[in-house]
Parts: C-alpha cells; structure tokens; sequence
C-alpha cells in the first residue's frame, strides 16, 4: 500500500452558527475517472458544498489514486484517506458480512427496495456495528442500479437456466447461479463478448443495459433480460469515525441529506441512460428484451436464499446481517 500525507486539514477559522469549521475531506471512490458513476458522484461533491454552507469540501479521486480498490478501509482508519464510495462486498474477506449485506444476489427487484432495507428496516444500523469495529462510520448508501442479463437464448424464469453456459464472477454470484441449475464459469470482462460470439458460454452476468448496449454485448446476444433479476451492488460512502465525531449536528444532517439525494440521482440518470438504449434495442427490431414475472424473481430469491444461509455460518457478523435481510424481505412480502 502506498502511503501519502493526510491532505484533510482541518482548518480552524472564525466561524458562527451550525458551521463551526471549514474542512476538506479527501474521498477516494472504487470507480475510474470518466466513468458514469464518477461522473455523478463528481456532483455529490458538490452537493456536499451547497448542503454545507461551504464548511465541507469533498476532494473526491477515482479509484487507485491513492491505494487499491480494495485497501480504501484501511486506509481511512489511518488517516491516508478521510472516506470512500466504494462497493462494500470489496471488504468480504475481512468478514463474509461485508459481502453478504453488498450483494445479497436476488433480493433486490428495485433501487427503493435495497434504500428502505438501508434506511427504514436496520440497514444503516447493520452496516454501522460492520464498519465502526474498523475505525469507519457509514453515512449512507448508493447504487448503480440493478444489472441488466445478456443472453443468446430466452430466458423467461428460473427454470430456463438449467444448463445454462454462464459467465458469472466468482463468490455468491457464482454460488446462486450453480444452485439454480446454471452452469457458472468464471470469465474476466474482457472475455465475455469473444466468449458469447463464439459460443463458449450462452450468457453473461455483467453490467447495466446502457453498458452492455454501448460495448455490443446485444449485436451477439440478442435476448437481454432488463430490469435485471439478480445482482444490485450496494455502494457504501462511509468515512473515518472519529472525523464524523467531530462534526457538528448540522454537518453530519447535511451529510446524510446529501447521500441519500445523491443515491436518487444516481439511480434516476442510469435508469434514464438505461431505458433509452432499451427503447433504442427494441426499435432496432434485433433485440427481444424479457422482463421476469415477480413470481420467478421470487423463486430466484428463493433459491438465493440457500446461499446466503451458507454465507451466514462463516461469522456472527454474517448471521446477524442474514436474519435481519430475511425478517425484512418476508416482513415486506418480497420473499
């Protein structure tokens, strides 16, 4: 890991009213500049200003600026950073929680489903007793949405992917699909669109339909499923706890205002960005895009379930996260 100096300085000035000192706070985020997300999380930045009066500013770098995608928790219980917008499953093999409450792998059918967990049925709370052991407080969560399905074949429910040759990263992913009767392999990104051209594999877990849309994946894959069934990453932006601890009442307010905006507007523009090139694939005539009924999305979920329980026996932390998911997703009717 490289090490630089704290840039957060915390400058004392005369100040009056909620906003007792003026700070920058160095944010590292687990995605490339250019990217869209980058791009959007650029404007939480600002959010942040406008929210704070001016008394934060968010110095935001993209992904390896400073360390790995996966060291940024460390690195902000140092004080190399001050905080992150990262994809929480990054830290599953610090503990098997971290990767369960990211990516529980069928819950989600929508981006309001994983925020009300977070923010009315114990999400927050859950990934605070996560974090806070680490030396980091969580503010509050994003995501880019749910990734779409790229296949050659019709996929219309659970049991079309018996047999299924499928790219699928390794983990949970892989453990959902091979227990719903797919045949899972693990393929770099790279890969997919030579593999599914050639025949190797028949679909693909990848990314969002705008993605997908834009490298050609839907040109040799003519029968994507949107919206997607089964993978949602829970983008996490936490930042070092005793740096939240010393904000005032108002700073933290603004702060947990300005992620829970910013989770909407991200989540609004790639849904956006998503269905015009779903508009543009069917005007184009090549491309049947399929959409599974809620029941099949719930037998998924059924399945994924199984999976989880397995996740849940590896730590105490995982259980606990595994109980509350489920009591929510039954409480909710979405299980």
């Amino acid at each position: 890991m490289r090490h630089f100096t704290l840039t957060a300085i915390l400058a004392a000035t005369v100040a009056t009213g909620a906003w007792a000192q003026d700070m920058t706070l160095r944010f590292q985020s687990s995605d490339p500049a250019g990217n869209p997300n980058f791009l959007l999380q650029q404007d939480w930045a600002k959010l942040v200003a406008e929210k704070t009066g001016g008394s934060i500013a968010i110095d935001l770098l993209p992904v390896e600026s400073i360390v790995a995608h996966n060291e940024t928790q460390d690195a902000i219980a140092a004080g190399i950073l001050d905080g992150h917008i990262t994809d929480t499953s990054y830290f599953s093999g610090k503990d098997p929680a971290f990767g369960l409450i990211a990516n529980p792998v069928g819950a989600w059918g929508a981006p309001q489903e994983m925020f009300d967990f977070m923010y009315e049925g114990g999400g927050a709370e859950l990934m605070n007793d996560l974090v806070e052991p680490y030396g980091l407080h969580f503010i509050g969560a994003t995501t880019p949405g749910l990734e779409a399905f790229v296949s050659k074949v019709p996929l219309d429910g659970v049991a079309d992917l018996k047999g299924l040759k499928m790219r699928a990263p390794e983990g949970l992913v892989q453990q959902v699909f091979a227990a719903a009767g797919a045949a899972p392999v693990n393929l770099p990104g790279s890969e997919v669109f030579t593999s599914l051209d050639k025949g190797v594999i028949d679909a693909a877990d990848y990314t969002v339909f705008s993605t997908n849309q834009a490298q050609g994946m839907h040109d040799v894959a003519t029968h994507p499923i949107y919206p997607g069934f089964h993978s949602m990453p829970l983008v996490e932006i936490s930042m070092n706890k005793a740096k939240w601890e010393s904000l005032s009442d108002e700073q933290r307010a603004a702060l947990e205002e300005s992620v829970k905006e910013f989770g909407q507007m991200q989540v609004a523009a790639l849904k956006e960005a998503d269905e015009a090139a779903v508009a543009d694939a069917k005007a184009g005539g090549k491309i049947t895009v399929h959409d599974w009924s809620a029941e099949e999305r719930a037998k998924f979920r059924q399945i994924a379930q199984g999976e989880w329980e397995k996740v849940a026996e590896r730590s105490e932390s995982a259980r606990k996260v595994y109980d509350a998911l489920t009591k929510y997703l039954k409480d909710a009717g979405l299980m």
